[in-house]
């Protein structure tokens, strides 16, 4: 009989715990449980359905991971907040500035929620501590909505927007109580999509004035225009600089295509249930959420959740 060592050349390892960081393709045998486990990559890419938001909601913010999220403000000017666990919404205390077309980012119990359109483009900075809203001393330098902001509520990144005139390139980096102006993006826009950390970040689609796909990688520094989406769109975004997933959006209506980002590339995945614009978006490559929009009439309470391909330990119980 052909052992394991004869196919693979090599053993198979006898661990007492499972490795912290495998690789695909390892197989191990546990020998504190029993089981034989392998690593595997499994294809799933698809969105299904989770529970209704309590309100309607169209262009708010976003933060925090698919089984912790919150969203907050919304068109018109509402101060509404609301806290998703992985299966359904609650409603929290509210925003101290209603608005909508809002920057968000960090988590459920660590959120911040900068800009935002009150009548004009705001330069309003809130943080959240999962369960109040507190306004921070001080504001964007540049006063905006329809930014994109990433990162943690210590160390974000707000990028470009709308000032009600002019598409601002400017981009500020925030240390947890200021902004300071740093490099600007090189295409200026609004209603933008974006992931990452303030030193790692990624900015994708838009309009100025109509859709784009323009992408820019930040590295801590300056901006660089990669490659762009497949469809020019305003759209919602999660995940990683190097690896993002776009999704939703308008070009000439709303539109339910996702894409996903290896670092490199945009590649076309399946798309949304229902076509929306102005969603909130949250999460993960391999586990976004979609939150709200409009379809195109009024705001939706629609949830989405996105399973994506993943690295998955498989277990073989052995006796």
């Amino acid at each position: 009989m052909t052992t394991f060592k004869e196919m693979r050349g090599t053993t198979i390892e006898v661990l007492s715990s499972d490795p912290s960081n495998p690789e695909t393709g390892q197989i191990w045998y546990n020998s504190s449980s029993g089981t034989l486990k392998g690593y595997v990559f499994a294809t799933v890419n698809a969105w299904s359905a989770g529970g209704n938001m309590v309100t309607a909601n169209r262009a708010g913010g976003a933060a925090g991971i698919q089984t912790s999220a919150v969203t907050f403000g919304g068109d018109p000017n509402t101060a509404t907040t609301q806290l998703y666990n992985g299966t359904s919404w609650t409603s929290t205390g509210n925003l101290n500035t209603g608005r909508f077309h809002i920057g968000g980012c960090g988590t459920q119990t660590a959120a911040l929620a900068a800009g935002g359109y009150t009548g004009a483009g705001s330069t309003a900075t809130e943080k959240f501590n999962g369960t109040t809203w507190t306004n921070n001393p001080t504001g964007l330098n540049t006063a905006r909505y329809g930014l994109y902001v990433f990162g943690i509520q210590t160390a974000a990144i707000a990028a470009t927007g709308n000032n009600g005139s002019t598409y601002p390139a400017a981009t500020e980096s925030f240390n947890g109580s200021t902004w300071t102006s740093v490099n600007p993006v090189n295409t200026a826009r609004d209603n933008s999509a974006g992931a990452g950390i303030q030193t790692a970040g990624l900015l994708f689609g838009g309009n100025n004035p109509g859709p784009t796909a323009a992408t820019e990688s930040w590295n801590g520094t300056s901006w660089t225009t990669v490659n762009s989406l497949n469809t020019s769109r305003m759209c919602a975004g999660a995940g990683s600089q190097a690896s993002a997933l776009a999704f939703g959006g308008y070009t000439t209506g709303p539109v339910s295509i996702t894409e996903s980002w290896n670092g490199t590339s945009w590649t076309t995945v399946p798309s949304l249930a229902q076509a929306r614009n102005n969603i909130a978006g949250a999460g993960t490559q391999t586990a976004a959420l979609a939150s709200g929009g409009d379809t195109p009439a009024p705001a939706t309470n629609l949830t989405e959740e996105w399973t994506g391909s993943q690295l998955q330990t498989k277990t073989v119980t052995v006796s």
